[in-house]
C-alpha cells in the first residue's frame, strides 16, 4: 500500500510539472498576442483627447492615509496634479496618530464642513470632513474617521465618491500624468460589454529619481530582494494579468492602483473589511455579481508603465507581505469557493478559479510535498538520479524561459531599464532566484497557510524608507556614498 501511495503521488508529480509548463507557455503566448494588439492599437492613440472630452467618464481618486504625515502634503499635492479635466481626490485619514491631518488642513487650507455623511455602505464612524475655500484645491476632500483599516477607509470614500469611476490607490504611490486618461480609456471603447475594473502596472520605484512627484530617472533597486521583485512584477503584470486579460479570466486588480465602476462597486457592497486581501475579494465579488445576473462584461488591464511604490528590501518586511497576500488569496477562495468548477460562474469558475486554487494557493503546499517525496525516495533507495535531474533542469529552464520573456517584453514595450549594468543585473538574478530566493517565497507561502489555519489576522508594518530624489543624488559627496 505504502509503495502504491508513492507511485501514485509520482505519477501526479510528473502530470503537475508538465501542466505547469504547457500552461505557462500558453500564458507566454497569450501575453505576447494581447501586449501586440495594445500596442497597436495605442500606436496613434491621442489621450490629450480624452483629458478634454466632455463626455470622458468623472474619476474620484480614494487615497487611505494612516500616519502619512512625513509625506502626505506631497502626495496630495502630486496627485492634485494629474492631467485630466474631470476629478476629484478624496484623502482618507483612517485614524492617524501622528500629524497627518494637521499637516493637511494647513497646508491646504482646509475647513471642517457640514457635510452629511450617509453611509450607505458601513464603516467606522467620520468625525469630519474638510474641504478649501481656496479653488486651487478644489478638487480635494479630506476625510477624517475612526481607524478601521484599509478597506474600511476605502469605504468611507466610496461613500462620498460623486464620480463615476473610483481610483483606489495607495497614498504614496506615485502616479504617471497620463494615469488617469489611460486607465479610463478601456471603460469608454467598450460597446458590447460593461467594464467593471481595470487593472495596471505597479512599478518598483527603489533606487529611481523622483522630482514633483514624477519618475525621472528609471534604475532597478540595489538589493538582491528589490531586484527579484522588479522581474516578478513583469511576470505577473506583464505576462501573467496580459494573459489573463486576453480570455477575460482576471480575478485580481492590485489594490495599489485599481479603477472600478462606482455603481457597481456600491451595488455589491463595497470592500470587504474582514480580509486582508479586500483587493482581489472585491473583484471575485464582482464577477460574481456579472455572472449570477448573466450580464456581459469585461476585467481589462492596461500595461502601460502609470505607477510606481517602493518595494520591500527587507526579509522581515517581505516575508510578512507574502504572509499577507497569502492568506488574502486563501481566504478570497474560500468565501467565494461556490465558483469552484461550476459552469454558472464561466471562465472564472471553470479556468481562473482552479488556476488560483492550485498554482497560487497550493503552490507552496505541492513544492513542499515533492520535496517530502524526494526525500523518502533517497530514504528507500528507490530515487532516481536521472529522472529527478531531468525534470529539475526543465523546470529550471521554464523558470528562466519565462523571468526573460517577461524583461524582453518591457524592453520591447517600454524600455524603461537603459542602463546595461542594470539588464546585467537582472539577467543574474533570473539565473539565482530560483535557488536563492524561491525558496523563501515558498516557507514564506506555507508560514501564510499555517498562520491562516490558526486565525492569525492583521496586515503587518510596511516601514517604507521613502524614495530617491533627484536632488539628493546629486548633492551626495564621495565621502557620503561611503558611509
Amino acid at each position: 500500500m505504502f509503495f502504491l501511495i508513492l507511485e501514485i503521488f509520482g505519477w501526479l508529480f510528473l502530470i503537475l510539472s508538465f501542466a505547469v509548463i504547457v500552461i505557462y507557455m500558453i500564458m507566454m503566448v497569450l501575453s505576447a498576442l494581447e501586449m501586440r494588439d495594445y500596442l497597436r492599437k495605442n500606436r496613434f492613440a491621442d489621450y490629450g483627447d480624452i483629458v478634454t472630452s466632455p463626455i470622458a467618464p468623472g474619476v474620484s481618486i480614494l487615497a487611505p492615509a494612516f500616519n502619512e504625515g512625513a509625506n502626505i502634503v506631497q502626495n496630495a499635492k502630486s496627485l492634485l496634479s494629474l492631467h485630466y479635466g474631470k476629478f476629484e481626490v478624496i484623502l482618507i485619514n483612517d485614524g492617524s496618530k501622528d500629524d497627518t491631518l494637521a499637516k493637511l488642513i494647513e497646508s491646504f487650507e482646509l475647513e471642517k464642513t457640514d457635510y452629511a455623511y450617509n453611509p450607505e455602505i458601513e464603516t467606522k464612524p467620520v468625525r469630519g470632513v474638510y474641504r478649501s475655500n481656496n479653488m486651487s484645491y478644489r478638487r480635494l476632500t479630506v476625510i477624517d474617521k475612526e481607524n478601521g483599516g484599509k478597506a474600511d477607509a476605502l469605504n468611507t470614500g466610496i461613500n462620498i465618491a460623486r464620480l463615476e469611476i473610483l481610483a483606489c490607490i495607495d497614498v504614496d504611490c506615485i502616479l504617471s500624468n497620463e494615469s488617469i486618461s489611460r486607465m479610463v480609456r478601456p471603460f469608454m471603447e467598450e460597446t458590447n460589454r460593461i467594464v467593471i475594473a481595470v487593472g495596471g502596472v505597479i512599478g518598483a520605484a527603489n533606487n529611481c529619481d523622483v522630482q514633483d512627484g514624477t519618475v525621472t530617472t528609471y534604475r532597478v533597486p540595489e538589493s538582491q530582494l528589490g531586484k527579484f521583485q522588479v522581474i516578478e512584477y513583469f511576470r505577473a503584470f506583464l505576462m501573467g494579468r496580459m494573459a489573463w486579460s486576453r480570455i477575460n479570466g482576471l480575478m485580481l486588480i492590485s489594490g495599489a492602483f485599481g479603477f472600478f465602476k462606482k455603481d457597481l462597486v456600491r451595488e455589491v457592497g463595497g470592500y470587504f473589511p474582514k480580509t486582508v486581501g479586500e483587493d482581489m475579494e472585491l473583484v471575485v465579488r464582482m464577477r460574481r455579481y456579472m455572472e449570477e445576473q448573466k450580464k456581459p462584461y469585461r476585467v481589462a488591464f492596461v500595461p502601460d508603465p502609470l505607477c510606481w511604490t517602493e518595494v520591500p528590501e527587507s526579509e522581515e518586511i517581505l516575508s510578512k507581505q507574502r504572509n499577507r497576500w497569502m492568506r488574502g488569496t486563501i481566504e478570497t477562495l474560500q468565501l467565494h469557493r461556490i465558483a469552484r468548477l461550476n459552469p454558472k460562474y464561466g471562465l472564472m469558475g471553470m479556468v481562473s478559479y482552479p488556476f488560483w486554487s492550485i498554482f497560487e494557493k497550493s503552490a507552496p503546499i505541492i513544492e513542499s510535498l515533492g520535496i517530502i517525496y524526494t526525500l523518502i525516495l533517497l530514504i528507500i533507495g528507490d530515487f532516481s538520479a536521472v529522472y529527478f535531474f531531468a525534470l529539475l533542469i526543465m523546470m529550471y529552464l521554464l523558470s528562466l524561459l519565462v523571468s526573460s520573456f517577461s524583461v524582453l517584453y518591457e524592453q520591447l514595450a517600454y524600455n524603461q531599464y537603459k542602463d546595461k549594468k542594470d539588464l546585467r543585473s537582472l539577467i543574474w538574478t533570473i539565473f539565482t532566484e530560483p535557488f536563492l530566493i524561491h525558496p523563501k517565497i515558498v516557507f514564506w507561502g506555507l508560514k501564510g497557510h499555517y498562520d491562516f489555519i490558526n486565525g492569525k489576522g492583521g496586515w503587518g508594518a510596511m516601514i517604507r524608507t521613502g524614495f530617491k530624489k533627484a536632488e539628493d543624488k546629486k548633492n551626495l559627496s564621495p565621502q557620503s556614498t561611503l558611509k
